[in-house]
């Protein structure tokens, strides 16, 4: 695939585009047919270790026209804070569905190079385990705090020592709902470990549910408008309390937004 997303004053925002009546009738069906044939092909490309990183780039992109193709629409704002941020950068961001994770390398990869924090199931999924791991992510088992911390420090130093930035979700598991106590420090710590800044990433990707039987296969609803927001650097001084405070209130904030504007064109 030779086309990346068009960005325009640091924002990308779904062209109007024609939906056919199978993919508006049956969105779940036609988008899980066409992801499948995305992922097998990668996969199997990446097993035989000719996949790179703009191989990456290039699958998830077309798991966005995908999305796209069965009328999910995006915006994604605030791209110029990643493309005016010198060097690697710790990206922090909200977890709500599989969407981010398939979707986001074709967002920040062709700006930086960049991994993400997986759980340790990602990288021993048949398949899609091969396409994970050429991307050398940090694995942590979600079950063992301290020796999860250790290995996210060390591993995220060593990528980001070569240049490579990290994606970290600090809630740990994908919630439909935002919940501020469930989200760590850990990517702030990392940062200030590493002497690199955060860039708060804001999601809202409800558009591809939670699947209730298979988490990673839940409804496709295209009313619902696919949001990503990043915001400026943030450069860790002292414990960085503050810093992560001020990551979870821009997720807070712009998550409300959303809301108050979903409802304003529900009640119009």
């Amino acid at each position: 695939m030779a086309d990346t997303i068009a960005i325009a004053n640091g924002a990308y925002r779904t062209a109007p585009r024609r939906v056919s009546w199978w993919a508006r009738a049956f969105p779940g069906a036609v988008f899980y047919w066409r992801e499948i044939g995305i992922v097998w092909r990668a996969a199997m490309k990446a097993k035989r270790g000719r996949y790179d990183s703009k191989d990456w780039a290039d699958s998830s992109l077309e798991i966005l026209r995908a999305l796209e193709s069965v009328g999910v629409e995006f915006e994604i704002t605030g791209l110029e804070h990643i493309q005016n941020c010198r060097g690697p950068c710790l990206i922090v961001a909200n977890h709500m569905s599989t969407l981010e994770t398939m979707v986001l390398p074709s967002v920040v990869e062709p700006i930086k190079r960049s991994t993400f924090v997986v759980k340790r199931q990602l990288v021993e999924y048949p398949i899609f385990k091969h396409v994970m791991r050429s991307s050398d992510p940090i694995a942590i088992s979600q079950t063992d705090p301290r020796g999860d911390f250790k290995l996210m420090m060390t591993g995220g130093e060593q990528r980001l020592a070569r240049g490579v930035s990290v994606i970290v979700f600090p809630e740990g598991r994908r919630a439909a709902k935002f919940r501020p106590q469930n989200f760590n420090s850990i990517g702030v710590k990392l940062a200030r470990r590493a002497a690199v800044p955060v860039i708060p990433l804001a999601l809202y990707t409800g558009a591809w549910g939670i699947g209730s039987l298979i988490p990673d296969f839940g409804k496709i609803d295209p009313a619902k408008k696919v949001r990503f927001r990043f915001a400026p650097p943030i450069h860790i001084d002292g414990k960085g309390t503050q810093e992560n405070q001020a990551v979870i209130d821009f997720i807070e904030d712009s998550l409300a937004q959303w809301a108050a504007e979903d409802q304003a064109l529900t009640d119009a």
